[in-house]
């Protein structure tokens, strides 16, 4: 089978971007050795190193000042498990044009057969002319950059680029992929004689979207669940509102639940619990939560009031109580007494973060958190 390569620069992706020289410019960039670590011991990729390193040989940068760091950088590797397979420098300045560096590809090319599947590649560096790198080698490119950086690409470049990240662990469990990695999202809909529901989640968003349930207080609450989980939520219901809240509140809860169920899928690499307590004034809420895949609602509440406004509180239970069997989750809330409208924010702030916790990806892990195998 051929090979897949992961071209690595040196400077601005394993250590700080700098003229290297000395032992104390020796910096290491966070999370390198954990990702690149995992990379190796996945055996998927052939490892080079490729690198300009200006005026190596000359007066202002004798070929020792760089070798003696650069052989240290590379000791400390080997010690974290990561050897590289083939390591491919280039000494020349810029105004000497050498085809060899980059973004020429001059010192590569014995790549270019059938020993190495190039389209399947991929560059990893700080500048632009490494993702021109991967352009002339006719691989992709990685950028280690600020997302926000994403638009400097350019229409020639964007093609070739397949992520903008300057953070480790992002890169390395892209890098590993694999379908456990794939985004996490769903959008469920549910139509019946009562109601009509629609709910679009991403569990990796930003807490972006929109919520509209025609019941101002209910549409609060699952703002608080939007922002404090740090999901993208799209939520439109419409029901039979001339005959009472009921039915609206459950059906919002079953498909808010079922796109949860969906979006986290075989549930592998996940924390799977997740437990949150905070206040809210003189109310403490607490909720714990367990993607399990086994529903019970375990609710602990005593409301001050039986209206916030005109929503009736006892269609919180019944909301949490539909979410967690559509969810097939295990839920446990609990708040003190104060306030009904600090009763209900702290309950529905405290689901969002303990959500958030439980949902979170453990980096490079594609284990199902339970010791049946299945959940």
């Amino acid at each position: 089978m051929a090979k897949r390569v992961l071209f690595l620069d040196r400077d601005g992706i394993i250590v700080e971007e700098d003229q290297v020289d000395t032992f104390e410019k020796i910096k290491y960039l966070p999370g390198v050795f954990g990702a690149l670590s995992k990379i190796t011991e996945s055996g998927a990729w052939y490892l080079a190193m490729v690198s300009n390193q200006d005026g190596v040989g000359t007066p202002s940068f004798p070929r020792d000042e760089f070798y003696g760091p650069h052989n240290r950088i590379l000791e400390t590797l080997s010690g974290e498990g990561i050897v590289f397979d083939a390591i491919h420098i280039d000494f020349s300045l810029p105004a000497d044009n050498c085809p060899g560096r980059k973004p020429g590809i001059g010192m590569l090319g014995e790549y270019f057969n059938e020993a190495y599947d190039l389209a399947n590649s991929v560059v990893i560096g700080d500048r632009l002319t490494d993702v021109e790198l991967a352009k002339n080698l006719g691989c992709k490119a990685i950028w280690y950059a600020p997302e926000t950086l994403q638009d400097e690409l350019g229409e020639e470049l964007a093609p070739v680029c397949i992520l903008v990240s300057d953070n480790w662990a992002r890169i390395a469990s892209f890098l590993l992929d694999d379908e456990h990695l794939a985004p996490r999202v769903a959008t469920i809909e549910r139509k019946t004689r009562e109601t009509e529901i629609t709910v679009s989640l991403n569990l990796d968003g930003g807490g972006l979207g929109a919520i509209d349930t025609s019941l101002p207080f209910f549409d609060h609450m699952l703002e608080q669940v939007k922002r404090h989980s740090g999901c993208d939520l799209t939520i439109e219901a419409r029901g039979d509102l001339m005959v009472d809240e009921h039915h609206l509140v459950e059906d919002v809860g079953i498909v808010l639940g079922e796109a949860f169920a969906k979006a986290l899928g075989e549930k592998r690499g996940i924390s799977r619990y997740g437990f949150e307590m905070l206040t809210m004034d003189e109310v403490l809420g607490e909720v714990a939560i367990d993607f399990g895949g086994r529903p019970y609602l375990q609710w602990r509440v005593s409301f001050a009031r039986e209206y916030v406004g005109t929503f009736p509180t006892e269609m919180i239970e019944h909301f949490f109580k539909s979410f967690s069997d559509a969810a097939r989750a295990n839920l446990a809330l609990q708040v003190s007494e104060g306030n009904a409208h600090h009763q209900c924010e702290a309950l529905f702030k405290a689901f969002a973060r303990a959500i958030k916790s439980a949902v979170h990806r453990i980096p490079y892990s594609t284990e199902l958190p339970s010791t049946k195998g299945v959940l």
